[in-house]
């Protein structure tokens, strides 16, 4: 079973993420201020969900092409031993503890803008 988190903040105007068998299990909404970018809104909206691991890649290509390119967005979702981070036109998938790929995720998320203490998934 994979499991993640989408900001609905990170979700592009008219985009739309439809994947059959996606399910949305929580969500809430949260204070950011004080550690968000210029670019994002002070309060987001974050959807926990999960789905079969059969629909690990078409769930993943679904949110890159959905994602807002601009401010910094990300998804991401883990399934089974393996982490997936979602950017606009970008995914990246490493074994959990392959601190090399991790660290390209990493790297990529600071070029396109992402604050360093909002780099929390789980690893």
């Amino acid at each position: 079973m994979l499991r993640g988190t989408l900001p609905a903040e990170s979700l592009a105007l008219g985009a739309e993420a439809c994947v059959a068998g996606l399910r949305l299990t929580r969500v809430n909404r949260r204070d950011g201020s004080g550690s968000v970018s210029p670019a994002q809104p002070a309060m987001w909206t974050f959807m926990n969900f999960e789905a079969d691991d059969s629909l690990t890649e078409s769930l993943a290509w679904t949110l890159a092409q959905a994602l807002l390119a601009d401010g910094g967005w990300y998804a991401n979702f883990t399934v089974g031993e393996e982490q997936v981070v979602v950017y606009a036109g970008r995914v990246f998938r490493y074994r959990q503890g392959d601190q090399t790929r991790r660290a390209e995720a990493v790297e990529y998320s600071k070029a396109v803008g992402v604050l360093i203490h909002q780099l929390d998934w789980a690893d």
